[in-house]
């Protein structure tokens, strides 16, 4: 097993403090801003866009994330003290909730500079999948979102928490989501799945809430109201964008059975 006692904090000199979350965060949206730049300049689309893009996932993500937590999770405490949701360095980010804050808000987007929809989100999703990679890594070195305990030769024992062997199940999704990105990246520039309207975007529902519905298995419970649940609260929201997921995917096969192959 693996005794992981990785301080969070990157970097810490007196009132200076850089931690790996947020490392990781901003990283994920550099190289998502350059995965970007580099399709609009494939397809000839003016960069006039990208700044404000950028901007617009970033408030999108974290305005998801948190109200996806306050909401999902914790509604009884958020709603009896709505100005708590406003204290985010409390903690508390959900990643279905930024899902659905992103796509959301590149619709404010697509809609204000004349855009497709889709066709923004086919190319956007490559990068959600990265920074969600990236992001899971941030929660393994946060020692949170724990796995369930185990005594597979590869469990961590997260010294900061309990000396309970677990699953790394940040480990577990960071992977996942790494090879996602891997597998509709290559999709996008080598099978030019992106002339597809709503192929990569069903594709990457499916594979990414897919997986996370199965992960959870391995998780333990956010919240305690989910011992309750015969599905814990992931797995039930992540339902639906499987199935918005095969809907747009099937749909785009046979709106170009050609193309599709």
């Amino acid at each position: 097993m693996i005794h992981w006692n990785v301080s969070p904090e990157l970097i810490g000199l007196g009132g200076l403090s850089i931690r790996w979350y947020g490392l990781l965060f901003a990283l994920s949206f550099i190289l998502g801003f350059w995965i970007i730049q580099r399709i609009f300049a494939a397809e000839k689309v003016s960069d006039k866009h990208l700044d404000p893009l950028f901007i617009t996932m970033i408030v999108g993500t974290i305005a998801g994330a948190r109200l996806g937590h306050c909401l999902f999770y914790e509604p009884e405490i958020y709603l009896r003290d709505p100005i708590r949701i406003l204290k985010i360095w409390e903690g508390g980010l959900a990643s279905h909730g930024a899902a659905i804050g992103i796509f959301a808000a590149l619709y404010y987007f697509a809609r204000k500079h004349r855009l497709r929809w889709l066709w923004l989100v086919d190319r956007l999703c490559i990068t959600v999948a990265l920074a969600g990679g990236f992001i899971r890594l941030g929660n393994l070195f946060n020692s949170e979102i724990l796995g369930k305990a185990t005594d597979l030769p590869w469990s961590f024992v997260f010294v900061r928490v309990d000396p309970v062997p677990r699953h790394p199940a940040q480990l577990y999704e960071s992977l996942t989501y790494f090879a996602i990105f891997a597998v509709l990246y290559r999709l996008y520039w080598k099978a030019g799945k992106g002339r597809l309207p709503g192929y990569l975007f069903g594709l990457f529902l499916m594979l990414v809430f897919g997986a996370r519905f199965i992960l959870e298995f391995f998780k333990e419970y956010q919240v305690p109201f989910e011992a309750g649940l015969p599905l814990n609260m992931g797995q039930v929201l992540s339902i639906p964008l499987v199935a918005l997921g095969l809907y747009l995917f099937v749909r785009a096969r046979r709106s170009f059975p050609g193309q599709a192959k």
